[in-house]
């Protein structure tokens, strides 16, 4: 009888993890392309890209810098991970695993130290609240973005209304000429549920009450406090989006990583 061949299979790449990893790297990619635009193009409408030097002299935070900064590091590794799986290249898929994998262990070293440093990160964001209260008026974006935290947490300044006594406008002192002086941001004001207009004089003058009398009109609270009490009622949803996020990272690398193992035994096949 004569033998029987044996037949070996050859290792090729998946179909179904190239592609889905490609699939799901175009998606990231547009979204980070997305955020950049959107960034880009809110500096282009306040004159930051015709003057790159204006950056600096925010004393604030500028929130554009979000979109910036996430959008390009969302292009980067969509990019890369997308060529990577198409074209089966070897070095953008091991650049998309090792950079998806610091920004993982950079969240949970994030998450670790904030857990162990409470004290120290309470009077970071203190610090850090404060100083964008200085530049309140600075930026419209950044007045946006503190006029939608104290009404979203019903808070006003990082301790209480008399942070705003370092805004240029709302202070107190004898010399400042400000219409605002002695008062807080609208955003401070408890809404009353009857007006259909926003009073956005409702803080003027409200800090030269006593303090129980201001607790009839604006949010006495601070939002560092607020912050913390939102986190733990909250606590659950909250972890469930860092777990959800940690978990596609850790696909994300995986998919990558036997990708390359795919391609590295085609190619020692040859």
């Amino acid at each position: 009888m004569p033998a029987k061949q044996q037949r070996f299979q050859e290792p090729e790449v998946g179909c179904c993890g190239k592609y889905f990893l490609f699939g799901f790297n175009i998606v990231f990619w547009l979204l980070g392309a997305v955020l950049l635009i959107i960034g880009l193009w809110a500096w282009g409408e306040k004159g930051v890209l015709s003057n790159i030097s204006s950056l600096t002299h925010l004393s604030g935070l500028d929130p554009v810098w979000f979109f910036v900064v996430i959008g390009g590091i969302m292009s980067v590794l969509g990019f890369a991970g997308c060529i990577g799986a198409l074209r089966e290249n070897t070095f953008l898929l091991k650049f998309f695993s090792v950079f998806l994998g610091l920004i993982f262990f950079l969240e949970l070293a994030t998450g670790i130290l904030a857990f162990v440093f409470k004290d120290w990160i309470r009077d970071q964001l203190n610090i850090f609240i404060n100083n964008n209260v200085k530049a309140y008026r600075d930026d419209i974006d950044l007045q946006n973005l503190i006029d939608f935290a104290q009404e979203y947490w019903s808070c006003c300044g990082a301790r209480g209304p008399s942070d705003w006594n370092l805004n240029i406008y709302f202070n107190c002192t004898d010399w400042n000429p400000s219409r605002e002086r002695c008062g807080v941001p609208f955003s401070c004001c408890v809404k009353d549920p009857a007006e259909d207009v926003l009073n956005t004089q409702c803080g003027y003058d409200v800090r030269l009450k006593l303090e129980l009398e201001q607790q009839s009109f604006i949010y006495t609270k601070g939002c560092v406090g607020q912050f913390e009490k939102w986190l733990q009622d909250n606590l659950v949803v909250v972890a469930g989006v860092f777990v959800g996020i940690a978990m596609l990272q850790i696909f994300g690398i995986c998919l990558a990583q036997n990708l390359v193992s795919d391609i590295n035994a085609v190619k020692a096949n040859w």
